[in-house]
């Protein structure tokens, strides 16, 4: 069974930084591309950041610069690391598995002063 279990929100100030994970298992981690969405408050999902299998990585033009996704392939474990956060970065970040469909549970960040 496919489980992908997201830590790492919460509260944090404009400008400051937060590290979300997301744990996988019941896949083959390696061979799967993994994204980050968010969900905005009143707002759809959206596409944040996304890594390949091998490595390749993109990002929605609102947060190039400022995020960055990586993968560990040892411990199922992709990774997504937010800084010069902004209010409008809030929402409920979830990860998500290409090929098997699945999300995790997703975590809150909000950024507010």
């Amino acid at each position: 069974q496919v489980q992908l279990v997201e830590s790492g929100g919460g509260l944090v100030q404009p400008g400051g930084s937060l590290r979300l994970s997301c744990v996988a298992s019941g896949i083959r981690f390696s061979i799967v591309d993994m994204a980050w969405y968010r969900q905005p408050p009143g707002k759809q999902r959206e596409l944040v950041a996304m890594i390949s299998s091998g490595g390749f990585t993109t990002y929605v033009e609102s947060v190039k610069g400022r995020f960055t996704i990586s993968r560990d392939n040892d411990k199922n474990t992709v990774f997504l690391q937010m800084n010069s956060l902004k209010a409008e970065d809030t929402g409920v970040y979830y990860c998500y598995a290409y090929a098997t469909g699945r999300w995790g549970q997703g975590t809150q960040v909000t950024v507010s002063s």
